[in-house]
């Protein structure tokens, strides 16, 4: 049985990208995260922290420069895709590692955690998710050796919570693994530790590779598995470095890891780790996240510039909509709740927040109840209702803010989620006589998920997600069975997977030119007619094996990222594509402009031919003129024709300061020395001016400056404080700015000054 970890960071994070549950997912006070820390509780009396080397050292360099620190303890070393080591030990010591000369930078080692509810299915329609990206398509075609396209001798690896590699539908392909929690080599899923329990790792496994009554992507393609999160899904950044370095000397093919910080920039440890084992010719894929639908929200790993990184799409499937008073709205049914029956009416009552006293001389028996979301559980409304005797259930959003509900048990009648907008038009209609509704069923098929976080990169403007794959009510193999999950987590396995197949069917092809040619022959999404959702939001759109394997060329890279150049009258950038003809004739290419505009002139080569796997570099002209500019971001497609094939590129050009978070993150504690505190922040496009300023918690009466600096670098700054006496011991409301360009961003914490430090 896997052992609980004991996690001793200063700095807790972040969550594996799977939907989270509705109370990890609603807004949460700062007194009420101060209060209530999430486990395992922080040690201040030591912190692992990542310390990056301007190049490679052994283990016994490393042990002499670090000897002269008190306290500190040599973890891991890293070689291949990230040159430095990890390290535990006092942050006072940790922080002195900095004035050593090989020294680049000192990360903390943050914490990722797996939070997750399960899906529950819109319809009572099955369906395979895999066929979805058209690896029904493929079967029949075969590689150099005429062996079908199932992955055959292909190594895939999974970054994750371990796999039950004893589940029959995955015991075929598992080869070997790690465990980076236990350090041993035993990568068995968290199992018999009741609420520490883990399913993730196996679910990703079974997506892309179950062999038995499930069929993955890749169902033939060998696993192996890297326990990098151990019981409740806990883990550390310095488990995912090693695990990756793991990956690099067992030499797999394909890389997954379903998993990510909600830190949006492109130079922290993993993205930089996972961009070296691309070099070294792994093919990396990671999801990007489930804090959409908001902009910015995409976190590292996938941040990195090389790695696939994926996005959350629907599969085909039966949605319930609920039609009342001229009005249609969407409902999203609760995970663990009853199916919902089709076609038929419904007599609706308002009661309120759903407490038992707001069903006082309500008659809701055999009743449909329209419930507010606040102050009481999900599952205590539905429970509460179900006593009154309702039939059914609706609770509506009380912000606009997505967020994921979930139930903490079965309940024993349907329940359904809907928006802040569709509740109120519904309350107004029953509460002036309207009290019948319609449950009505809509297919919907290649809609973006509402939770899929957006792009796109600060500071380096990558246009993320790449791609987008199905990632809603995913079936696959969980320890003892099978069970639906949703998230981009569920994404970035098809598209791992359908890696596999790519890697088989080309062994000679690159990382690169397999991530491009994904690209290439996607399939952007449209959000409404005739108007696709933005590069930023979906990349080049939801993958199609078949037609990737059936492309006759490449167009490499498969975005176009001008970046950001300020100019007095022109704003003006080529980007270099390679264009490569792999098929075996002659292929015509054409160019096709994008709609005018006076903004924007668009410079591109007149049509042209390539002979068979023939290649040619093409420069890309943007010229926007400045006196014309009306945004900050410019973002669309241009369409290049290969023969009659679409070649679909998603661009992205900022000719402003975008308005992006300025503050990705803070963190506050005491030190070895009574009266000295760190914090440590990152800001993704530094500042002007930054500063933490203290305000009383009940009164909110400002106390004082707490720090105030200018000119602050990009990235991550970590720096110690010695507490004067116009700061007595308390509980503050600490609000962090940062200020750039005439924009600001600010948070508030609470934090704690003295108390007690052990």
């Amino acid at each position: 049985m896997k052992q609980t970890l004991r996690l001793t960071v200063l700095a807790l994070s972040v969550i594996l990208f799977l939907v989270q549950s509705a109370s990890a997912a609603a807004v949460t006070s700062p007194a009420e995260q101060f209060k209530d820390p999430s486990f395992p509780e922080p040690a201040p009396d030591e912190q692992i922290a990542i310390v990056q080397l301007g190049k490679p050292a052994t283990k016994e360099e490393i042990e002499s420069f670090i000897q002269p620190f008190p306290g500190l303890e040599l973890r891991y070393v890293f070689r291949h895709v990230f040159s430095g080591f990890s390290v535990k030990g006092p942050p006072k010591s940790i922080q002195q590692l900095k004035n050593l000369k090989p020294v680049v930078n000192v990360y903390p080692s943050y914490t990722y955690q797996l939070k997750f509810s399960p899906s529950n299915r819109p319809s009572a329609l099955s369906f395979n998710s895999i066929n979805t990206i058209g690896t029904d398509q493929i079967r029949y075609i075969t590689d150099a050796g005429g062996n079908r396209l199932t992955g055959k001798g292909i190594k895939v690896g999974i970054i994750d919570t371990g796999i039950d590699y004893t589940h029959p539908d995955l015991q075929k392909n598992y080869v070997k693994g790690y465990d980076f929690v236990d350090r041993d080599h035993d990568p068995m899923e968290t199992v018999n530790m009741g609420p520490n329990n883990t399913v993730h790792g196996t679910h990703v496994a079974g997506v892309i590779a179950a062999n038995g009554k499930m069929t993955g992507v890749a169902p033939e393609a060998d696993i192996y598995a890297y326990r990098a999160l151990g019981p409740g899904g806990f883990g550390t950044t310095e488990m995912i470095i090693a695990a990756i370095e793991q990956a690099v000397k067992d030499k797999v093919d394909v890389l997954n890891l379903s998993l990510g910080t909600s830190i949006n920039g492109p130079d922290l440890p993993a993205s930089i780790a996972l961009d070296r084992a691309v070099e070294k010719g792994i093919i990396a894929v990671t999801s990007n996240g489930n804090a959409g639908p908001e902009p910015w929200t995409v976190g590292t790993p996938g941040t990195s510039r090389r790695a696939i990184s994926v996005g959350a799409s629907t599969p085909e499937m039966k949605i319930p909509y609920i039609k009342f008073s001229g009005h249609t709205c969407r409902l999203t049914p609760l995970p663990d709740s009853q199916p919902w029956r089709n076609d038929r009416s419904y007599e609706m009552v308002y009661a309120g927040l759903g407490r038992k006293k707001d069903f006082h001389r309500k008659n809701v028996n055999g009743k449909y109840v329209l419930l507010k979301r606040g102050k009481i559980t999900f599952s205590k409304k539905v429970q509460n209702a179900e006593e009154a005797g309702a039939s059914g259930v609706l609770i509506f959003n009380n912000e606009e803010k997505m967020v994921t509900p979930t139930l903490e048990k079965e309940a024993k009648l349907p329940a359904a989620f809907l928006s802040k907008t569709c509740g109120e038009q519904l309350k107004k209609a029953i509460e002036a006589g309207n009290t019948n509704a319609n449950l009505i069923w809509k297919t919907e098929a290649d809609v973006l998920a509402g939770f899929s976080s957006r792009g796109p990169v600060t500071h380096n403007w990558e246009i993320k997600p790449d791609v987008v794959a199905p990632g809603v009510a995913i079936n696959s193999t969980v320890p003892g069975g099978y069970k639906l999950l949703q998230g981009t987590s569920m994404a970035s396995p098809h598209v791992a997977g359908a890696c596999a197949i790519l890697k088989q069917a080309r062994p000679d092809w690159k990382p690169e030119q397999i991530k491009a040619v994904l690209m290439n022959t996607a399939k952007p999404l449209e959000k409404g007619r005739d108007k696709y959702y933005e590069p930023f939001e979906q990349g080049a759109g939801r993958i199609r094996l078949d037609k990737a394997l059936r492309a006759n060329s490449i167009v490499l890279p498969g975005a176009l990222v001008f970046g950001k150049i300020p100019g007095k009258k022109f704003d003006e950038k080529t980007v270099t594509v390679t264009v490569e003809n792999i098929s075996g004739r002659p292929v015509r290419y054409t160019f096709s402009v994008p709609a005018r505009s006076d903004e924007i002139i668009w410079d591109f080569p007149p049509p042209f031919y390539l002979a068979p796997h023939e290649k040619k570099d093409i420069p890309v002209r943007f010229t926007l003129k400045d006196r014309l500019k009306t945004k900050e971001v410019y973002t669309g497609y241009i369409q290049i024709l290969a023969n009659s094939e679409p070649v679909h590129l998603p661009y992205l050009y900022v000719a402003g300061e975008p308005g992006y978070p300025r503050i990705m993150t803070f963190s506050w504690g005491p030190t070895d020395d009574e009266d000295v505190y760190q914090y440590e922040t990152y800001l993704p496009g530094g500042a002007d001016e930054f500063g933490i300023v203290l305000f009383h918690p009940d009164t909110y009466r400002f106390i004082g400056v707490l720090e105030r600096k200018r000119n602050v670098k990009r990235g991550y700054m970590t720096k110690e404080l010695r507490i004067k006496e116009n700061f007595p011991e308390g509980i503050y409301i600490a609000v962090v700015f940062a200020k750039k360009d005439g924009q600001e961003d600010r948070i508030e914490q609470l934090i704690e000054i003295g108390g007690n430090r052990n």
